[in-house]
């Protein structure tokens, strides 16, 4: 009885998407929220490098919404490939998204704010390593609309420390760039005292 009870607790804590009806509401309810057509690149790394849900559910479910009207495949302004949501669709995340539960629906909309996050993150600063003959080099670069803020490079003796080093700066870019600042413009010339005591 109890092994029971254990078993369908730990069901209900899994957070993989498991059938196609609802990762098809849950899709239109994300479109829906973004509220902008998504690149089908982006849409799949949500879905599936976050592990929200299985490759061949996610496929099942892209080609239910394409037939049936609810997405459409089409270009952008930019000329990327985006999926558009449809009126149908939306009807679908209005109207269906209590069938979908809510913790699924804040896991996905979550892990979308979190990945816009970073490729917005990593256009804004781009980070290259270089191999050197006695190490590696790091070199971070802070872009702003129309110049550079900020083009450094570092050294570091292996690349493994160079990825740590990199990977530690783009955990937090706009808080590496503003100590950059706080230290330059708090550096004070160095003062020596010449007297002999």
């Amino acid at each position: 009885m109890q092994k029971d009870r254990t078993t369908k607790m730990s069901e209900l804590a899994d957070t993989v998407i498991k059938d196609v009806p609802t990762l098809n509401i849950l899709i239109c309810y994300l479109m829906k929220k973004i509220n902008k057509p998504i690149n089908t690149e982006h849409l799949y790394d949500i879905l599936i490098a976050t592990g929200l849900v299985n490759y061949f559910y996610y496929q099942d479910s892209i080609g239910f919404l394409l037939e049936n009207g609810h997405i459409k495949v089409d270009t952008d302004e930019n000329g990327e490939e985006c999926y558009f949501l449809m009126p149908k669709g939306e009807i679908c995340a209005r109207e269906l998204k209590k069938y979908a539960p809510k913790s699924y629906r804040d896991n996905l909309v979550l892990a979308a704010l979190k990945y816009f996050a970073r490729l917005k993150m990593e256009q804004e600063v781009n980070v290259e390593y270089t191999e050197a003959d006695n190490g590696c080099y790091i070199r971070i670069t802070c872009h702003d609309l129309k110049n550079d803020l900020m083009d450094l490079k570092l050294f570091a003796p292996d690349m493994r420390q160079a990825k740590l080093i990199g990977d530690k700066i783009m955990l937090n870019p706009a808080g590496f760039y503003s100590k950059i600042i706080d230290l330059v413009l708090s550096n004070e010339e160095v003062t020596y005292d010449l007297t002999d005591n």
